[in-house]
């Protein structure tokens, strides 16, 4: 197992997370549970933005939770995009290989494939600030991906968009995961996002992340508080 939460506790206030489960290399795991519940809090824990108050995060056999953001081998993508509104599209992407843009060609010719990847290589000289919300996304997803680190973590980056186009969005993380075998921890509110996407799901609820359960199971036979969530 790559990703492992060894007796992770997290703690914010009055608000208490735990978290004691595995994910290995190569899988794609949907995070849902009741607005509150502590999704967003766990991803940003991996990430390093929130401190463990107990236990320990573990990335291919090596502590991950005593290195700071930028040394961690992850990359997140949050649903407000991120992205610089005076900058080009291009520019903003090239920010995942140098945050002072000073690219050499082969740097830009890495910056141009992977927009042509993500379907936005036409906007590579538009601002920002006139990009829709689905090529916002799909900026957003292609600095991740030029970042090359191996664990992916999305926060509801596509919860703006409406259905088909999120349903696009989630088909081109699929593909671009299994291109660039990466580890995949998708927050999401939406269960057909997760089915689509997610073979694992981890519900967060009642102060507990519980252990990845396959995805389909879950929502067919949902436990008590992912019942109430889902309406049922």
């Amino acid at each position: 197992m790559s990703l492992a939460l060894d007796g992770v506790r997290l703690r914010r206030g009055g608000f208490a997370l735990d978290a004691d489960w595995q994910l290995g290399e190569g899988g794609r795991l949907a995070v849902v549970g009741p607005s509150g519940g502590g999704k967003s809090s766990l991803l940003a824990a991996l990430a390093g933005f929130l401190p463990l108050a107990a236990g320990r995060v573990w990335w291919r056999g090596a502590r991950l939770d005593d290195l700071p953001p930028g040394a961690r081998p992850l990359t997140m993508v949050f649903q407000a995009n991120n992205l610089f509104p005076h900058l080009t599209v291009a520019e903003n992407v090239g920010l995942g290989l140098d945050p002072r843009l000073r690219l050499d060609a082969a740097d830009r010719a890495r910056v141009a494939a992977v927009l042509a990847r993500t379907g936005i290589a036409e906007q590579a000289g538009q601002r920002a600030d006139t990009l829709s919300g689905g090529q916002e996304s799909r900026a957003a997803l292609a600095r991740a991906v030029l970042r090359g680190r191996p664990l992916l973590l999305l926060d509801e980056p596509f919860a703006a968009l409406g259905p088909g186009l999120r349903a696009e969005m989630i088909d081109l993380v699929g593909a671009l995961q299994a291109a660039e075998g990466l580890t995949l921890v998708m927050v999401t509110h939406s269960p057909e996002d997760a089915s689509r996407l997610c073979p694992l799901t981890v519900l967060v609820a009642d102060g507990i992340a519980a252990p990845p359960a396959p995805t389909d199971a879950l929502f067919a036979n949902p436990p008590g508080p992912l019942r109430r969530y889902l309406g049922r």
